[in-house]
């Protein structure tokens, strides 16, 4: 028998409905849906408790995922998910802005159409200097944010160790 136990902080509701995990806090709420077959939840006032009787490897690995994920959806609702990243240039200066729900990065190796990066639902981008901030309460959407900003500006058909302009993470969110 594997037993997993998560903290509720007081601040937050937690639901379980047939495989739907609902979160509320003080920043918002999110919900996921898991597949809980042969899982057993139990939710008291300040824990819950995720066990299941006969146990294989991959099934324990599921439940340790299962455990993250909900961890990580009680610390978005309640302190959030951030993401740094860096502008980085050398060549030509990177210039940055938002446009609606896309970030473009205009001037980048001196082309003249800039390049637009999709900013996900829920995530909330601030540009300051040669840093851009994002912000969310869902780890997996502030995340996939960083990664479509940071792949726009990939170097290709060129020496990376003399052309390395671009937008770098610099910090992700749990560090």
């Amino acid at each position: 028998m594997v037993k997993y136990e998560i903290n509720i902080p007081k601040e937050v509701e937690l639901k379980e409905e047939k495989g739907k995990i609902k979160v509320k806090g003080p920043l918002g709420q999110t919900e996921r849906t898991f597949k809980l077959k042969g899982i057993k939840i139990k939710q008291e006032k300040d824990k819950l408790t995720i066990e299941k009787e006969e146990v294989r490897k991959k099934q324990k690995a599921y439940l340790g995922s299962v455990t993250a994920h909900i961890k990580n959806m009680i610390k978005g609702v309640t302190k959030g998910h951030d993401y740094k990243l860096k502008i980085v240039y050398k060549h030509f200066p990177i210039n940055v802005a938002l446009e609606g729900n896309k970030i473009a990065i205009k001037n980048f190796a001196g082309e003249k159409k800039p390049r637009y990066a999709n900013i996900l639902e829920g995530v909330k981008v601030e540009i300051k200097n040669n840093i851009i901030e994002l912000k969310g309460i869902d780890i997996e959407k502030v995340g996939q944010t960083a990664a479509n900003i940071e792949q726009k500006t990939k170097i290709k058909n060129k020496d990376i160790r003399i052309f390395q302009d671009g937008i770098y993470i610099i910090k992700k969110a749990g560090e």
